[in-house]
């Protein structure tokens, strides 16, 4: 397939650019929660509005109320996002919960998917239980308990657990820790009892949870999918946060790019704009064919995720996630970089927003695997 958007897709880029340009701007968003230290990161009213947009809803099925879109589909939105900066629980909600929930009974589907939709409910998804992103290990364990079960352990960094109304847990149900088999994805409410959190502001101002489960006791009917076969649901969560972090992480690169290139045509030193001076010219030309790479894989990764959809994750697509993921982080990495240089001095103040964009891409890059993560997990898949 073409490493590019058709008509119909173009035009929702159209539409999600223009949206977030107006409604998702730094200054209207992410200045203004951060400075109000606003608890939940970011704000319910352009949660409403993405709803409003059908943006919510553009992995859900038709049948359930969604725009039965793909993965292609919600990287746009995603790079929009990113590229605004605009704090929102789309990635973990939109995209990473409702893959989860594609794959849940018709009762859970019913429970949770219309406030989605609505844009009245966010979820956030618990599967980390350390520092780094190991999701090859899970310790978190949910023992039979009457009709149900009682789930005990920690998880770690869950993106907008403190503002979900559901958190999808990944726990072991049988089994070691590092056993691939075994694993058991539950939906818990947020009044669920025995269950703390402790909220942390991280780099970017978005919040993550370190969350207690200390005997949480819950129905039968809260498991998504099946008991002990959470695996292949959890891969594709897994490779659906991955690749719509990168397409997040594009969005990023791109408008630390563009608003380096900008500030290369207005400064002038010596008598001439900087952006005249040939080494510079040289760097920007550079980091404008590493963005345009990490975005042609990232399509590439998104188009092999919707040809898998469904099913369990092939390991094309699963590769594909991981080149996508690295790729990007390195990218993004360069272009905040040579955007903070490039701006000289100013670009270490607060007052420009380019070192937003610098801490946007920290908490992105470690969200869902960093790049040395991914990096050998390509290795591996590939032979070696």
């Amino acid at each position: 397939m073409p490493l590019y958007h058709n008509e119909d897709q173009a035009m929702l880029a159209d539409s999600a650019s223009q949206f977030m340009a107006d409604e998702g701007a730094i200054a209207k968003q992410l200045r203004h929660y951060r400075d109000g230290n606003c608890p939940d990161g970011f704000g319910h009213k352009l949660w409403h509005q993405f709803a409003e947009m059908g943006f919510t809803g553009i992995l859900v099925a038709e049948e359930d109320g969604g725009l039965g879109m793909g993965h292609v589909e919600a990287g746009i939105v995603l790079e929009e996002i990113g590229r605004n900066l605009s704090p929102s629980p789309f990635l973990v909600s939109s995209v990473v919960a409702a893959t989860a929930l594609d794959g849940a009974s018709s009762e859970l589907k019913q429970r949770y998917l219309p406030g989605l939709v609505s844009g009245e409910a966010v979820f956030s998804v618990a599967i980390d239980e350390g520092n780094k992103h190991r999701p090859e290990n899970i310790a978190c364990k949910a023992e039979k308990s009457g009709n149900g079960f009682k789930l005990s352990g920690k998880k770690s960094f869950a993106i907008q657990a403190v503002a979900a109304d559901m958190i999808i847990v990944a726990a072991r149900t049988s089994g070691a820790d590092n056993d691939r088999d075994g694993i058991t994805l539950f939906a818990v409410p947020k009044d669920a009892a025995n269950m703390t959190q402790d909220p942390v502001r991280l780099v970017d101002s978005s919040m993550a949870s370190h969350i207690t489960f200390d005997g949480v006791e819950l129905d039968g009917d809260a498991v998504i999918g099946e008991v002990d076969g959470g695996r292949a649901l959890l891969d594709n969560m897994l490779a659906a946060g991955r690749i719509g972090s990168a397409a997040e992480g594009v969005g990023v690169a791109r408008g630390a790019m563009d608003m380096t290139v900008d500030y290369l045509k207005q400064r002038k030193q010596f008598g001439k704009l900087i952006g005249e001076f040939q080494a510079l010219q040289h760097r920007a030309a550079h980091l404008y064919s590493e963005v345009e790479i990490a975005r042609a894989v990232t399509i590439k990764a998104q188009q092999l995720l919707d040809a898998n959809r469904g099913d369990e994750l092939s390991p094309k697509a699963d590769l594909m996630a991981s080149v996508a993921k690295a790729k990007v982080a390195k990218a993004a990495g360069l272009a905040v970089k040579e955007g903070v240089q490039m701006h000289g001095g100013i670009g270490m103040t607060d007052e420009y927003d380019i070192g937003l964009y610098m801490k946007r891409d920290r908490a992105l890059a470690e969200f869902m695997g960093d790049a040395y993560y991914h990096a050998g997990r390509v290795a591996e898949l590939s032979g070696y």
